[in-house]
């Protein structure tokens, strides 16, 4: 399951990827537009500024803004940034590995194997999909309801 503290994060992106052409959005007028406590996205925006995918202005006219464009972070990214690991198994992560506590082999784990392939599904999808994407997708969608 997506922890709260990604799905902030990615929304938080996709409001200043929204904003790209703009001065830098303040901390309290992300929080009220994407409905995220404002002292949980000052961490989340924190990380996110420490790992360069924003810029930060301190000061009149000061805030966040991308460092990167939105097309150039990717959700695999930002995911690992904000919880780590992409498996749903320790045993099955490529950057985060350890060995499962209760396994007897690896080498012969159908659940191991299984979890393999989930990760490299997911993987594929998140190392394709930006923040513009996601712009896109949400575009498309709010297109397509209007005409209904």
């Amino acid at each position: 399951m997506l922890s709260k503290k990604t799905k902030y994060a990615i929304k938080a992106l996709v409001a200043l990827g929204k904003n790209v052409e703009k001065p830098p959005m303040q901390i309290s007028k992300i929080a009220e537009e994407e409905h995220i406590p404002k002292k949980f996205l000052e961490q989340i925006l924190l990380d996110l500024r420490n790992a360069g995918f924003l810029y930060s202005k301190k000061g009149a006219g000061g805030g966040y803004s991308l460092n990167k464009k939105p097309e150039d972070i990717l959700l695999v990214q930002v995911m690992r940034v904000t919880d780590g690991p992409i498996a749903m198994v320790p045993c099955a992560s490529l950057n985060f590995y350890h060995k499962c506590d209760e396994c007897v082999d690896e080498k012969t784990c159908g659940i191991r194997s299984a979890f393999i392939d989930v990760r490299d599904a997911t993987l594929k999808v998140l190392s394709e999909t930006s923040i513009a994407d996601v712009i896109g997708r949400e575009d498309t969608l709010k297109l397509n309801t209007d005409n209904i």
